[in-house]
């Protein structure tokens, strides 16, 4: 969790030479198991102006335990610029259509089992998370032949 406070913070990101990010499966520093730390910020969901005086505020700060997403819709989004992740170093273009709400049981810090129900960019973050403990990457996701085409009904956002 403190990489990805520290890596929000541009003067921080700067002097460490850091990649900004908004979540990190265990699987990305090594650890065998089922966790994944995510810190969204309220700007990132919410598109009112934020004081940059301020201290950060968070949509979802946390981490979460043995996820599993229990419903999904039928209506996709993705990122319009694509996606990014902090285990792969280049950039791999394309749209990466997932669930635009889901439905995701876990269980927080102290085993105590939550549910959460998020749309848009914060279910975009938890699918990508929850990818990485399945062993699937964001690019695996993305057309090979077409990988910036867009599909009827998919809410592209950002």
């Amino acid at each position: 969790m403190e990489y990805l406070v520290v890596s929000q913070n541009e003067e921080e990101n700067e002097k460490y030479g850091l990649r900004p990010g908004v979540g990190l499966a265990a699987p990305q520093v090594g650890i065998s198991q089922q966790f994944s730390s995510i810190l969204i910020p309220d700007e990132d969901v919410d598109d009112t102006d934020i004081d940059e005086d301020a201290a950060p505020t968070y949509f979802f700060k946390g981490t979460i335990y043995n996820p599993v997403i229990t419903r999904q819709s039928v209506k996709q989004t993705a990122l319009s610029m694509g996606e990014g992740c902090l285990s792969v170093d280049e950039d791999i273009p394309g749209y990466v259509e997932r669930a635009y709400r889901i439905t995701v049981k876990y269980q927080d810090e102290n085993g105590d089992a939550q549910e959460l129900k998020l749309e848009g960019y914060p279910a975009i973050v938890f699918q990508h998370e929850i990818d990485h403990l399945h062993g699937t990457l964001y690019y695996d996701h993305i057309s090979k032949t077409a990988p910036w085409d867009e599909t009827d009904g998919t809410r592209y956002i950002g």
